[in-house]
């Protein structure tokens, strides 16, 4: 079973953090989602969630995958948690993916995983990639890194982590039960 952490901070996008989580699990995926700091957040919206655990407890384990959500404040959240930081460049050199969507690729270009690779994020964060080659698609995967462009991708960006972790006939597998355009 492939291990996935969705860290999830304060001012969370709620639709790309469950979108996320619901498709993966649906491929059987173990997917952890990981609070920074205590387990109810709260998101962009106003809807709060019980993460399974807090970063913390977690953070010393080995991923598959690390997939961060967007939203503001939750983007920026992330960015400044020197853990989640940590986390990325450990990842990369472990040779994993990561992925993030809409303004949460800032957090891997603060990484300094981005340079000179193709990304995308919310347009609005686009000048914020200032080592990578922002093209502005809507999920764009290029070497270990996956982005998406915002809360209207965010299936589509689910279904090529599924693609990634597990192949296209799981994709297939998991859209017969939701039916998403692809």
């Amino acid at each position: 079973m492939k291990k996935v952490l969705v860290p999830l901070a304060e001012g969370f996008e709620e639709i790309e953090a469950i979108t996320i989580v619901d498709l993966l699990r649906r491929a059987g995926a173990n997917v952890t989602l990981a609070a920074l700091e205590k387990r109810n957040v709260m998101g962009s919206h106003d809807l709060k969630v019980i993460a399974d655990t807090v970063l913390e407890e977690v953070k010393n384990e080995n991923w598959d995958l690390i997939v961060l959500p967007g939203g503001v404040p939750g983007a920026p959240n992330l960015m400044e948690d020197a853990r989640i930081i940590k986390l990325l460049k450990d990842q990369a050199a472990a040779n994993k993916t990561s992925a993030a969507i809409c303004a949460a690729p800032a957090v891997l270009e603060k990484a300094g995983l981005t340079s000179d690779k193709e990304v995308t994020s919310h347009p609005a964060w686009a000048d914020r990639m200032t080592t990578a080659v922002h093209t502005g698609a809507r999920v764009q995967s290029a070497d270990l890194l996956i982005t998406g462009q915002a809360a209207g991708s965010a299936m589509e960006f689910a279904f090529k982590l599924i693609e990634t972790l597990y192949g296209p006939e799981k994709v297939a597998e998991v859209n017969a039960g939701v039916i998403a355009k692809l």
